[in-house]
């Protein structure tokens, strides 16, 4: 008698669980308007788009500034990450670069910056990862810099 009992209410907190586990997940489908569970996720509402970047604002805008020579392949203003795609030099058509540049900090420093170059060479039909030099990347450090402080002095 005593495990029939015990049987029946271990049934009854499982039935509670799920019950609470569906209305959790009709609180999150009624706060997240993005939130579904079948089929694709839907994009955000545009009540969003009063948020702040996730980074500082002039070395966000230096960054795409200083790289707009080369075509983006990726960006997220919230976590700071730009990836560009190869970039071929018409001069050079025997090498190609590609680079990313993380905003890592939402205050105006040096430090707040780190950019990777990639550089490739051709060699025969294929490409061939090649070493880049640090100053390469420190170069384009310093001109994301220099632009972020124009940007902030020019007030845009």
């Amino acid at each position: 008698m005593i495990a029939l009992c015990a049987g029946g209410l271990s049934a009854c907190a499982t039935q509670n669980k799920a019950a609470a586990a569906a209305r959790t997940f009709q609180s999150q489908e009624a706060s997240e308007p993005g939130f579904r569970i079948w089929g694709p996720r839907q994009p955000r509402p545009a009540a969003n788009a009063g948020q702040t970047l996730g980074v500082n604002a002039y070395l966000w805008r230096a960054s795409l500034d200083t790289l707009s020579f080369m075509p983006l392949a990726s960006y997220d203003p919230y976590t700071g990450i730009i990836n560009t795609d190869w970039y071929t030099n018409p001069e050079k058509p025997d090498e190609r670069f590609k680079a990313t540049v993380y905003v890592l900090d939402t205050r105006l420093r040096a430090d707040g910056l780190n950019v990777a170059i990639h550089r490739q060479v051709r060699s025969g039909p294929e490409w061939v990862n090649a070493a880049t030099t640090p100053a390469t990347e420190e170069a384009i450090e310093n001109a994301i810099l220099t632009r972020a402080r124009q940007i902030r002095t020019s007030g845009r």
